[in-house]
């Protein structure tokens, strides 16, 4: 679970901003692909902590960086940017098998 995104998020160094419509896909646990990348934070290295933000600025989860910033600028649409590790969507998903 992670509950204390809210008070971790205004501390992560590195960002990464999602379109809209890749918002959803990310909260059933995807990567986030290039193609739903809105924004990342400048001088993000490969394989850093993230923090994964909707395109209103909401803390969605967080991830690993796949790419460094200047990677993405020069990626396929389909190359994923961050993987995905945990998301505010998993009390949701797994709802049925919590005590």
């Amino acid at each position: 679970h992670i509950t204390a995104l809210d008070f971790l998020h205004p501390y992560c160094q590195n960002k990464i901003w999602m379109k809209e419509s890749a918002e959803q896909n990310f909260m059933y646990g995807n990567h986030v692909y290039k193609s739903g990348l809105s924004r990342i934070s400048e001088n993000t290295p490969k394989y850093a902590g993230v923090v994964v933000y909707s395109s209103k600025d909401v803390p969605l989860g967080f991830g690993v960086a796949a790419k460094a910033t200047a990677e993405c600028r020069h990626s396929d649409p389909m190359d994923i940017i961050c993987f995905h590790q945990a998301d505010i969507g998993e009390y949701i998903r797994n709802e049925d098998t919590l005590t």
